[in-house]
């Protein structure tokens, strides 16, 4: 009975008395809602708020579903709106049901529609540009010639005022070079708070992706190619780490944990990296933009590829220190 008398009375309103319940429950919604997204639901949207990069992507996302949120209300109120008001009720005899009323196009409305979704998508358009142009884009890779850099850059480690960090991707790990401390590669990814860092990322086989989730870091590993990326400010705490591309059967598997320690920490830690790894520094190729693997086992071989191999200009790491046991001074004689 309930669904007869809604299905009557919805006949006895016109078209245009039907489009302005829709249009005023979602009006009523939207002034609800789009706030919502704004000041509660945006500040958990990923990544976080632990870098500038992750800060200012944390904002794109919230413009974004602040955006999409008038739309996917207008989409579920006339949904609910044509259930609620158009269903044909259950009891119906077939004999009784028939096809509703023609429906006949709307200039006015059609132009409205084509207006306001064009401007909407154009908007959104020059927005994500602007973003990805300035620094708030320059955590995703930007290939070997970026089009921001931040004061500082140089396509020379030795000439950067920035901490360069070499990203390599392997089946199925990532290491990790610092070609203004020698070289040395490490296992682990460690970088200091508060500064400029940039990440020259490379693959030795396949394609794989560095993400660095909470720093708002995302950039190919290509095999042959220097995929920069740029974070500013990242810090104190872990870095959730994965491989964001396909790449073979333990690509689940290369996930690590990294670190955004204090500068002093830092410089213990890097220290202590060069006096362990001293005696395999010499085994490393060359540091250079990328590396190509030989069939003997070795990487980079300057007679078979010619891309020029990046030179830190920096003095060698210093000896590991002298081993404890070592026997002290006697002391002199009190005869």
């Amino acid at each position: 009975m309930a669904d007869t008398k809604a299905s009557e009375e919805s006949k006895e309103l016109t078209d245009r008395d039907h489009l302005r319940r829709i249009g005023l429950i979602w009006l009523v919604l939207t002034l609800v809602c789009v706030p919502l997204v704004i000041f509660v639901l945006g500040p958990h949207l990923p990544p976080g708020t632990d870098s500038e990069q992750a800060r200012n992507q944390q904002e794109d996302n919230t413009v974004l579903a602040a955006v999409a949120t008038p739309v996917l209300l207008f989409i579920w109120v006339y949904i609910g709106y044509a259930v609620k008001n158009w269903r044909i009720p259950a009891d119906t005899p077939v004999e009784e049901l028939q096809d509703g009323p023609p429906i006949r196009g709307h200039r006015g409305f059609q132009t409205a529609w084509i207006v306001i979704t064009s401007v909407t998508v154009f908007a959104l358009f020059v927005f994500g540009t602007q973003e990805l142009w300035t620094d708030y884009g320059s955590g995703t890779g930007s290939g070997s010639s970026p089009v921001w850099t931040p004061a500082g850059y140089s396509t020379n480690a030795k000439d950067s005022k920035l901490l360069v960090v070499q990203v390599i991707g392997q089946q199925w790990r990532w290491t990790y070079r610092f070609p203004q401390y020698g070289g040395v590669e490490t296992d682990t990814l460690v970088i200091p708070a508060g500064k400029t860092v940039q990440f020259d990322v490379t693959s030795l086989d396949v394609i794989h992706s560095f993400w660095a989730i909470n720093l708002g870091v995302k950039a190919d590993a290509n095999p042959g190619n220097n995929n920069i990326a740029f974070v500013e400010d990242p810090s104190v705490g872990p870095v959730d780490i994965r491989c964001a591309e396909l790449c073979g059967t333990y690509h689940g598997a290369m996930a690590q944990t990294g670190q955004v320690e204090k500068q002093a920490d830092f410089d213990a830690w890097i220290a202590g990296q060069i006096v362990l790894h001293y005696d395999l520094l010499p085994q490393l190729p060359a540091y250079a933009d990328f590396y190509i693997p030989q069939t003997d086992g070795g990487y980079y071989d300057p007679s078979q590829v010619t891309p020029p191999a990046v030179d830190s200009g920096l003095p060698p790491p210093p000896p590991a220190p002298a081993p404890s046991s070592a026997a002290p001074s006697p002391a002199p004689s009190s005869s």
